[in-house]
């Protein structure tokens, strides 16, 4: 890819991406209303906000790929998630649209799903059962992307990531299901970037090969070619950080 976008690039996953994909990637947009900091080589820094549609259009000129990120990244009000995460979703879709960008990854989430109980291994063909305002933002991104796939053929990749941190590693027990570490998080970024244009539309769960995962990536594997190798575990004897 000669250039992608990353909408949210000043977040916790967009600061992992923009680290593991610098210099593997002709240039790197990357798009937030926080500060960004210094430009380095190879990237391209645009200060602007995905809840304006004329903006991300602008940002979105000349883009072969779009990682979409920019978003609350937590539970809160309806009326917030609907401003920011609802329709700043529909905004790069639409953006994509116009630009003719033919490939827009979606950062969707665990919380999609969160409502099925811990011990099922859940798959993403599965309903969904979002279990906030959060995980209801995400799956109308998920119905967001299905659409414009088939009504305007770019292909989309939705991924259901589970827990990144600035630590990277397990900080509570439920984390060592959940954890994807920045490595994994950034192979698997790159490898839906990359995928075949015959991955039209996909929904993918994000998650390293921990040992007590309940999400299946199976699919992630076939479709992508991700390999993940990390396993929480690994921390286990040495306790989780306070």
């Amino acid at each position: 890819m000669d250039r992608v976008l990353i909408t949210g690039a000043a977040g916790t996953i967009g600061r992992a991406l923009r680290q593991g994909l610098h210099g593997r990637i002709g240039a790197l947009r990357l798009l937030d209303v926080a500060p960004l900091g210094a430009r380095r080589p190879g990237e391209e820094l645009v200060t602007a906000d995905v809840r304006d549609l004329e903006a991300v259009t602008a940002a979105m000129d000349s883009v072969d790929a779009t990682v979409h990120l920019a978003g609350i990244p937590h539970e809160d009000s309806f009326d917030r998630i609907l401003e920011t995460n609802v329709v700043g979703t529909y905004n790069v879709y639409e953006a994509a649209r116009k630009q003719g960008c033919p490939r827009v990854v979606f950062a969707s989430s665990l919380h999609v799903t969160g409502f099925y109980d811990a011990s099922e291994r859940i798959s993403p063909v599965m309903p969904v059962r979002p279990d906030s305002f959060y995980g209801v933002g995400k799956a109308f991104g998920e119905a967001c992307c299905r659409y414009y796939s088939d009504a305007h053929g770019l292909s989309t990749i939705c991924l259901r990531i589970g827990t990144v941190n600035l630590e990277d590693r397990p900080l509570k027990p439920r984390h060592f299901a959940k954890l994807l570490t920045h490595g994994d998080l950034v192979s698997l970024v790159e490898r839906c970037i990359d995928a075949p244009a015959s991955v039209v539309h996909a929904i993918l769960y994000g998650v390293s090969a921990n040992t007590w995962r309940v999400w299946e990536i199976d699919s992630a594997t076939r479709l992508v070619g991700y390999e993940p190798t990390d396993d929480a575990e690994r921390w286990r004897e040495g306790g989780m950080a306070a």
